[in-house]
């Protein structure tokens, strides 16, 4: 198991120390769960960022497509009237 040592601000560290009074676990402890949940939360976002990102860029890349297509069918239409 790796260490780490951290310098907190008097605010952080007493918030941390409630918390963990709360929990009834060691500083250290609640200190590692906190952080586990909120690198969680940190890569769920960025994962949603990226399936936006993603999504986003298929949707540009579907109507272009779906314009191209669209001009293709009104040329055919026109070649009916013929």
């Amino acid at each position: 198991m790796a260490r780490v040592n951290l310098t907190l601000d008097e605010d952080t560290f007493r918030r941390l120390e409630r918390h963990a009074r709360r929990l009834g676990k060691p500083k250290a402890r609640a200190a590692t769960e906190v952080l586990r949940e909120g690198l969680a939360r940190q890569e769920s976002a960025e994962r949603r960022a990226k399936l936006a990102r993603d999504y986003a860029a298929q949707r540009a890349d579907a109507g272009a497509l779906v314009r191209d297509l669209e001009g293709a069918q009104l040329g055919l239409l026109g070649d009916e009237d013929e």
